[in-house]
């Protein structure tokens, strides 16, 4: 399973605000230290800001910020929004599948889609930033900083 990009930076975001030590990056900051296109980390960050996982807030003084729920945020749910509920393959599409009605496979993806967002679920935003990772993406927000 390949998570799209858009999963890939929410999680990214999440953990760069995970170990912000009291600033409030801006989305284009944190665009910058993700090497990302500044309007894919805006739309990330405002699909996080409607799930309620980080604060926005614009203007000077403004900045990005976890909150609470994001900071104890599961990561399979995380991913599972990004990604959507979907099946990993498209038996019913345009051309169905002529398998489709006794095919053994889409249960078996489904059950192994399952199984991989199960085995993120018991995770946090918090848990993804111990060490080594939390120092790291520090390093990598400083580094960024001398930048400007």
């Amino acid at each position: 399973m390949r998570l799209l990009r858009s999963t890939d930076l929410a999680l990214r975001v999440l953990m760069r605000l995970a170990v912000t030590d009291g600033s409030s990056p801006t989305t284009r900051e944190v665009a910058e230290d993700m090497d990302v296109p500044y309007t894919h980390a805006a739309k990330v960050v405002a699909e996080l800001q409607h799930m309620g996982l980080l604060d926005a807030r614009r203007g000077r003084g403004g900045g990005l910020s976890l909150t609470d729920k994001g900071r104890t945020a599961s990561v399979g749910a995380v991913v599972r929004s990004f990604e959507g509920e979907g099946d990993v393959v498209e038996c019913e599409g345009a051309t169905p599948c002529p398998l489709n009605t006794a095919c053994r496979l889409r249960g078996a993806l489904r059950r192994a889609q399952e199984a991989f967002y199960g085995s993120l679920d018991p995770l946090t935003v918090g848990d993804m930033v111990a060490a080594p990772t939390g120092p790291l993406l520090l390093e990598i927000g400083r580094a960024s900083q001398g930048r400007s």
